[in-house]
């Protein structure tokens, strides 16, 4: 292999694994799983989340507290840019958070994550990040949405590895007979 070929490879390797800690620091806060959470930092890390400013221990302590103050969440990220020096990288990366209240207002945040990674032993992980909000929006139910989808007792949502997402091999709900 050429070593331009090489160095583009590398490039979208590194690429892919950055956004792959993004993401799956997403869903930490969504599942409050710690340990999925604590895997996207370094331990020295520092995240600035306005509310907060600390390290990932305390961080996601703080972020789980406010999560499980809703009846489910969603860290939806989007337009996502990286700059790759090395073993550093500098990101920017859009979220939509959406929060459901056990009554309405319910809440969306949108913003953006700016993040320091480094890369040690081949692994990348969030070295420092600041949490931008650009907005904060109260949301009402529209006279469509007033009801739940799911019968009572019955939604498929939980706050750590027993919510669906974790099952291997997924389980699959049977449809009513008639």
């Amino acid at each position: 292999m050429d070593s331009a070929l090489e160095s583009r490879l590398r490039d979208l390797l590194d690429r892919d694994a950055i956004r792959q800690v993004v993401e799956r620091n997403a869903r930490s806060l969504d599942r409050c799983d710690v340990e999925l959470g604590l895997s996207c930092y370094w331990p020295e890390a520092i995240d600035d989340h306005n509310h907060f400013i600390g390290g990932p221990q305390g961080f996601l302590a703080y972020a789980h507290g406010v999560s499980r103050a809703f009846e489910s969440c969603q860290h939806t990220v989007g337009t996502h840019t990286c700059e790759l020096a090395g073993d550093e990288a500098h990101c920017e990366t859009y979220y939509i958070f959406t929060a459901h209240a056990a009554q309405a207002p319910h809440f969306m945040a949108t913003g953006r994550y700016v993040d320091h990674f480094e890369k040690r032993g081949g692994e990348w992980r969030i070295r420092n990040r600041v949490c931008i909000v650009d907005g904060q929006y109260e949301l009402l139910p529209s006279a469509m949405g007033q009801g739940d989808a799911y019968p009572p007792g019955e939604k498929p949502v939980a706050r750590d590895r027993s919510d669906v997402s974790y099952q291997r091999p997924l389980q699959v709900r049977q449809q009513p007979k008639g």
